[in-house]
């Protein structure tokens, strides 16, 4: 019995968190259509998602496009297929990589970034303060990163996209001794834009789920900094694993035949 009841209790834990989840997530999304409307606090973290965030979406796509070409022309050469190397690179970047490792970067950066934040807030009771002030925390402090975030990625992974090709350009050019002209000209030959769509409104919905993760669990936190602090891990951990899960479902939607 003592089994069965972990089990359930464990299972209504589960129901009952994913009950507070969607309705913080109902009220922060109504929120986003209703006035009154901060700009210049979208700006702000549009600031922060966007831009700061480049050097390191930049980083990884660039060393993950090489090692794609690297590793796709270890693969095709046992089967002297290696021309196709431009092609294995340009979908793999736009339609998959792209979008999950900015998602899985950022999450790190800005889940934690804003559970923290907002967490802090929570403890000190600064969020109580707004209210006192007649200023809704919602449309305060959740509204504008959700905006941010969902507006924000997907210009996040578009340059992403660039540099990872880029990125097994270089290899497959400088390392490999591809002809600059003829790789370039499978690569545009070989994308279509359904491949670079299918990859923005995925990074659209992992904006979404970042920067949702991050307010919900910052918003949620309590018991001082120890609280802060595993709101955080539970941003970071929560989003990572709804953006693989999305990452197949979305996948599913798009390419399932």
């Amino acid at each position: 019995m003592r089994f069965l009841r972990l089990i359930g209790r464990v299972f209504l834990a589960f129901l009952g968190t994913a009950g507070r989840l969607i309705l913080f997530t109902a009220d922060a999304v109504s929120q986003c259509v209703r006035p009154p409307f901060y700009p210049r606090m979208i700006l702000r973290h549009m600031l922060d998602i966007g831009y700061f965030s480049l050097p390191v979406v930049g980083l990884t796509a660039i060393f993950a496009g090489m090692v794609l070409a690297l590793q796709s022309y270890t693969g095709f050469a046992r089967f002297s297929a290696e021309g196709v190397i431009a092609n294995v690179v340009v979908i793999s970047i736009t339609r998959e990589l792209g979008p999950v490792l900015a998602g899985l970067m950022v999450a790190g950066r800005i889940g934690a970034s804003l559970a923290a934040e907002i967490g802090t807030m929570r403890v000190t009771e600064q969020i109580d303060a707004l209210t006192t002030l007649s200023t809704n925390p919602m449309k305060y402090l959740v509204t504008p990163r959700l905006i941010a975030g969902v507006t924000m990625f997907p210009f996040l992974v578009f340059i992403a996209d660039i540099i990872g090709v880029f990125g097994g350009y270089v290899v497959a050019v400088y390392k490999l001794g591809f002809n600059p002209a003829n790789y370039i000209q499978s690569t545009y030959d070989f994308l279509q834009a359904e491949d670079v769509n299918s990859g923005l409104v995925k990074a659209a919905v992992f904006g979404f789920i970042v920067t949702l993760m991050g307010c919900y669990h910052g918003y949620n936190s309590k018991g001082g900094a120890q609280g802060v602090g595993t709101a955080t891990t539970n941003a970071v951990v929560s989003a990572s694993i709804l953006i693989l899960c999305f990452y197949y479902i979305l996948t599913e939607m798009f390419f399932a035949k």
